[in-house]
């Protein structure tokens, strides 16, 4: 996608759904908008061009003396409107015929059809938002729940923008410090004590690894937070899961060993997606299939966030203890991984004479619940240790939540620099060094906000996007 080339054509492009509703909105944004406005729509009284931003009028959309359509038409002035240039929106009747009607004449006036994210595009070209806010744009669009939709919402306001700016803002300034030091090296000035550079340099480096560690939560709060139900064979997984879901998703069988690949669904509780997998249950056994089943279940443990591991009062208490102790291993390299011991069928045993109890103070057990499957007994508990597993209280404090892939990456790019730094200051090597490493940090950072106009980079970020957005 060439933007820089067609930055100077006028676009349109259907902003709303194509049906199912009964108004459809047409956008139109470029210098011939407004022009090209007037040749198509009659008003009640003047044109186009002598009305104010701001405003919207009634008015007939006409192709050769026939009537295509009465529509409202909003008027939007430079650099007063969502792209920073003259732009319409057309209000019409939700027709196809109507809609592409429209469309082709104003194809036939001169103005293309836009690509995908070419409006956000221009917004962004145009300063009316950086380029981290133009990403959140889509996410807002995309967003399935209401906490993907606060993060999304959040770095659209600008606090995400704010944030990285800040940052970039501190490092400027020391690299201006350090080649001011420079400057004046044969008159032996110091205009910064080392000490103060390094104590600033270790702060941002913190800064940096806090937004970094916050992409795993809300990379998962944005695609649904992974939750495996594991457990030996016949426990009742598939039954949880059916039950989380509210359907039949996975079949229920008596016979140990039905479950031998992953089952994944996405369930919403209390503003956010959970998604829900269900897996092989774990066991000794030569069957080759079920094995590789198995293999995949210890694969999507480690890829989690929360596992409910399911047991019930048949369950071998020296199996379950050695299990615990393999997934707390596994809580050693995925520390944002949350395990809560389910314990199920208390419908056919007194939970107070459960056979676990000892086991409930394992360091790998985050939280432990007793549910019946069967009876739906205690599953309103269940929801709520999970959404208290997921810690979503991060969300609603002020926490800066980084969820964007590219975002990440940068901020991966910037640490490693600012460590690069930090090592200089201790092995005290020439201020000139140590600001290569700080210079780089500043340009991975600006790279999240603004410092990119590579066209391929730009058809990378806006391909994705809707049409009309």
């Amino acid at each position: 996608m060439n933007y820089e080339s067609n930055h100077n054509d006028t676009i349109c492009a259907l902003a709303t759904a194509g049906t199912g509703g009964a108004i459809s909105v047409i956008r139109i944004s470029g210098n011939k908008a407004i022009e090209t406005g007037n040749k198509l729509m009659k008003l009640k009284s003047g044109t186009l061009s002598e009305l104010p931003g701001g405003s919207f009028h009634f008015a007939r959309i006409i192709d050769n003396e026939e009537l295509v359509d009465e529509v409202i038409v909003n008027i939007f002035r430079s650099p007063h409107s969502y792209t920073g240039e003259d732009t319409l929106e057309i209000s019409c009747h939700a027709s196809i015929y109507i809609q592409q009607k429209i469309l082709t004449m104003l194809n036939n006036h001169g103005i293309r059809i836009a690509q995908p994210g070419e409006f956000t595009q221009r917004a962004f070209l145009n300063g009316k938002m950086d380029l981290s806010q133009a990403e959140a744009v889509a996410d807002i669009i995309a967003a399935q729940s209401k906490n993907a939709h606060k993060i999304a919402f959040d770095q659209m306001r600008g606090g995400y923008s704010s944030e990285i700016k800040s940052l970039r803002d501190r490092l400027v300034k020391l690299t201006a410090l350090m080649e001011l030091e420079l400057d004046f090296s044969e008159e032996d000035v110091e205009f910064a004590d080392r000490d103060e550079l390094f104590s600033l340099v270790n702060e941002i480096k913190n800064k940096i690894k806090s937004l970094t560690r916050s992409f795993s939560f809300g990379n998962a709060i944005k695609n649904g937070i992974p939750v495996t139900i594991a457990g030996e064979p016949n426990v009742g997984k598939s039954t949880l899961l059916n039950l989380l879901l509210n359907e039949d998703k996975a079949i229920v069988s008596n016979i140990p060993g039905t479950t031998r690949d992953t089952i994944e669904d996405i369930f919403n509780i209390e503003g956010t997606d959970y998604r829900f997998i269900d897996t092989a249950g774990i066991r000794n056994t030569d069957n080759d299939i079920e094995n590789q089943g198995i293999s995949r279940t210890f694969k999507k443990i480690r890829q989690s966030k929360i596992v409910l591991y399911l047991t019930d009062n048949n369950t071998n208490y020296t199996s379950l203890d050695k299990l615990l102790n393999e997934i707390n291993t596994i809580k050693a390299e995925n520390t944002e991984l949350k395990l809560i011991l389910v314990v199920n069928k208390t419908d056919l045993f007194n939970p107070e004479e459960n056979i676990f109890k000892e086991l409930l103070s394992h360091k790998a057990i985050d939280d432990y619940v007793m549910i019946s499957s069967l009876k739906n007994d205690n599953l309103h508990v269940l929801h709520e240790s999970i959404h208290a597993a997921s810690e979503i209280d991060r969300i609603e404090g002020n926490e800066i939540i980084v969820s964007n892939i590219r975002h990440f990456e940068a901020l991966k790019k910037a640490n490693t620099a600012i460590e690069q730094s930090i090592e200089g200051f201790d092995n005290k090597i020439p201020t000139d060094l140590i600001a290569i490493d700080v210079r780089q940090a500043i340009s991975h950072l600006s790279s999240i906000t603004d410092m990119i106009h590579h066209n391929e980079v730009l058809g990378y970020i806006f391909e994705n996007f809707c049409i009309g957005k």
